[in-house]
């Protein structure tokens, strides 16, 4: 895998073949960065990483000048290898050692885009708990975006606060926004 654009453009990053992941494709990486870069600044955003794997989407935030990027994976093996490459590109990534779900139940802090790769083969359900933990803790920023990857035969249209889809190849990102209250409308 590869940083697809901003400082590190074109660094490649090789994780341990041990580590249970399946990183983004950069041709998806790229597409969904392209549409980022035209809502939002980049640097001045906070971003959580769920389901984080190999940092691959927290590398390329940092790369575009992010700086405020928390990465939650419950593998250690997983925080061990973003902490060490995040170090030897001196980016500045928190990381979480932490089961996802278990982690947005707790936390409280609020974040303008929270990317969320989990596992292909969970059930609707469980894709499903993720926008509704999410949104029902008031996770995201008011003018924030939840992306939730996933294989394009798993349709979310029916969770919490589903905007719209987006595939590209294999891979496909359910976009997911606050829904105005009625006193806002």
């Amino acid at each position: 895998m590869r940083i697809v654009s901003g400082q590190f453009k074109g660094r490649r990053i090789t994780a341990p073949k041990k580590l249970p992941v399946r990183p983004t494709t950069d041709m998806a990486k790229e597409a969904l960065f392209n549409i980022l870069n035209n809502q939002y600044y980049l640097d001045d955003i906070s971003v959580l990483d769920l389901f984080s794997g190999t940092g691959n989407i927290s590398y390329e935030f940092a790369s575009r000048g992010t700086e405020q990027i928390i990465a939650v994976d419950q593998d250690h093996g997983c925080i061990k290898f973003i902490n060490e490459t995040a170090t030897s590109f001196e980016m500045d990534i928190q990381t979480i050692k932490s089961d996802v779900f278990k982690f947005l139940e707790k936390t409280k802090q609020q974040h303008t885009i929270i990317f969320a790769d989990p596992p292909y083969e969970f059930t609707v359900e469980e894709f499903s708990k993720i926008p509704e933990l999410i949104f029902t803790n008031s996770l995201l920023e008011t003018d924030g975006l939840l992306i939730v990857e996933h294989s394009k035969y798993t349709d979310l249209s029916q969770a919490t606060n589903y905007s719209h889809s987006k595939s590209y190849g294999g891979n496909t990102f359910s976009f997911f926004k606050n829904e105005p209250s009625d006193e806002e409308e």
